[in-house]
C-alpha cells in the first residue's frame, strides 16, 4: 500500500493527482490532503477519498474546518505548520508538493528530512535554494521527482545516466515553452488585462503559473530549477518556443544524440509518473497520434519583448540570493497584476528594480536560512517598488 499526501489538492495538479490515484486503483491510499482556502472542494475530496489527515492554509477557512471536520479525518494545524506536519507524517510514503510559490519551501524541506519520495510540482523552492535542497535530499536519502512537464521530460530522458554524471554526459538541454497567449501578438503588451493573461492556449493551470507563462518568467524559473535539479550550468540550457506543446523538452548528449519526451499536453501523465517512479502504469492521458501532427515548430525566444526571461537567466548566473529575490519579487508583482494594481509590463520592472537593489555578494555561500531571509527582504522591496510604480 502506497500512502500519499497531497499538498495543494484543490488546484489543477492536485485534482489531476486524485484522478491518477483513482486510475492506479488498488494499492494506493490518500493519507492526507491540504488546500489553501477552497473548503467546498476540499470537503468533496475528503468525502471521496477519506483521508486520515487534512488541513487548510487560510486561517479563517481552517477555523470553519476545525469546527466541522470531515468524518474520520484529523484536522492538523493551519498555515505552513500544517503543511509541514503533513509532509513529515511517519505513515506517508509519497508527498506531492503542489503548493504555489515560496510557501512550499518549509514543507519541501520537511519532506526531505523525513526521507520521503517527493513528487515536486512546486518549483519556487528549487529556485530559491535548489542546490542546497538537493544536498539535503542526498543526505536524508529522499528522492525528488519533478512533476512539471518540462523538468519531468528531462528527468525521463536522463533515466540511463547516474545522478552526478549529467553535466559530463550532456552538451545541451532543450527546455521548451509554449510561448503563452502573447508570443505571436503584435504591438505593445502594456494594455494586457489579467483576464487575457489568464487564458492560456494549451494548459489549464493556477493563476500565478498562468501569468508566469504569459510573461515567460515560468520558463526562466524552470531553467533555474533544472540547473539545480540536475547540477548543470545554466549555459547548457537552451530555451525553445514550441507552440504545439508536444515536445516537452529534451537533451543532447556529448556524442550528438538527442532524446526528447513527447506526449499530448496533459498533466495527468507526468503527475502519475512522478508518483509511480521508477515504474510506469497506463495513464488517463490520451495517446499521441503522430499521424495527426501536421508540424512541430520551434522558435528562439524574444528576450526584448519578454524581459522576465532574461532577468531570470541573469539571476541564475549571479547565484547567491539573486534567484530567491527574483522569485519573491515576481510573486509580489504577479499578485498585484492579477488584482489590477499593476500593468502587465510593470511585472518585469518590479523584478528588475528589486534585483538591482540586492546588496548580497553573489559569491557568498548561500544558506537555507539566508534564502528565506532574502525572500522576505525582496517581498518588502518589491511591494514598495510596485506601490511607487502605481502612484506615477
Amino acid at each position: 500500500m502506497k500512502n500519499l499526501v497531497i499538498l495543494g489538492s484543490t488546484g489543477s495538479i492536485g485534482v489531476n493527482a486524485l484522478k491518477a490515484v483513482r486510475n492506479l486503483g488498488k494499492g494506493w491510499r490518500v493519507l492526507g490532503l491540504a488546500a489553501n482556502s477552497n473548503l467546498k472542494a476540499l470537503r468533496e475530496q475528503a468525502r471521496a477519498v477519506k483521508p486520515a489527515y487534512i488541513s487548510v492554509f487560510d486561517y479563517a477557512a481552517w477555523k470553519e474546518l476545525k469546527a466541522s471536520p470531515p468524518r474520520g479525518a484529523k484536522v492538523l494545524s493551519p498555515g505552513v505548520e500544517g503543511l509541514v506536519e503533513l509532509s513529515s507524517l511517519k505513515e506517508a510514503d509519497i508527498v506531492l508538493n503542489a503548493v504555489t510559490g515560496a510557501a512550499g519551501f518549509a514543507p519541501l524541506l520537511a519532506a526531505i528530512r523525513a526521507s520521503k519520495h517527493i513528487a515536486l510540482a512546486n518549483k519556487e523552492p528549487m529556485v530559491m535554494a535548489g542546490e542546497l535542497l538537493m544536498k539535503e535530499a542526498h543526505r536524508w536519502q529522499a528522492r525528488i521527482i519533478p512533476v512539471d512537464s518540462e523538468p519531468s521530460a528531462i528527468f525521463q530522458c536522463l533515466a540511463a545516466i547516474k545522478p552526478g554524471a549529467y553535466d559530463a554526459a550532456l552538451s545541451r538541454v532543450f527546455l521548451t515553452a509554449s510561448g503563452g497567449p502573447f508570443y505571436a501578438r503584435k504591438g505593445t503588451l502594456a494594455g494586457v488585462t489579467p483576464a487575457q493573461a489568464l487564458r492560456h492556449p494549451r494548459w489549464t493551470m493556477g493563476p500565478k503559473i498562468t501569468v508566469d507563462s504569459a510573461t515567460l518568467m515560468n520558463k526562466g524559473l524552470e531553467a533555474i530549477e533544472i540547473k539545480n535539479l540536475f547540477s548543470l550550468p545554466v549555459s547548457k540550457i537552451e530555451i525553445l518556443i514550441h507552440p504545439q506543446s508536444v515536445v516537452h523538452s529534451g537533451v543532447e548528449f556529448r556524442d550528438g544524440s538527442v532524446l526528447a519526451q513527447l506526449s499530448n499536453p496533459d498533466m495527468k501523465l507526468p503527475i502519475q509518473y512522478a508518483l509511480t517512479w521508477p515504474d510506469r502504469a497506463p495513464s488517463l492521458a490520451a495517446p499521441l497520434d503522430l499521424f495527426r501532427l501536421a508540424r512541430l515548430d520551434f522558435f528562439k525566444p524574444d528576450f526584448r519583448r519578454f524581459p522576465c526571461l532574461e532577468l531570470a537567466l541573469y539571476a541564475a548566473k549571479k547565484g547567491g540570493i539573486y534567484p530567491a529575490a527574483l522569485n519573491a519579487a515576481n510573486e509580489v508583482a504577479v499578485e498585484k497584476f492579477i488584482a489590477g494594481r499593476l500593468r502587465f509590463t510593470d511585472i518585469p520592472a518590479v523584478v528588475e528594480k528589486t534585483l538591482a537593489a540586492c546588496r548580497g555578494d553573489s559569491r557568498e555561500t548561500l544558506t537555507l536560512a539566508g534564502a528565506v531571509e532574502a525572500d522576505g527582504w525582496a517581498r518588502q522591496k518589491a511591494a514598495a517598488t510596485a506601490d511607487g510604480i502605481k502612484k506615477r
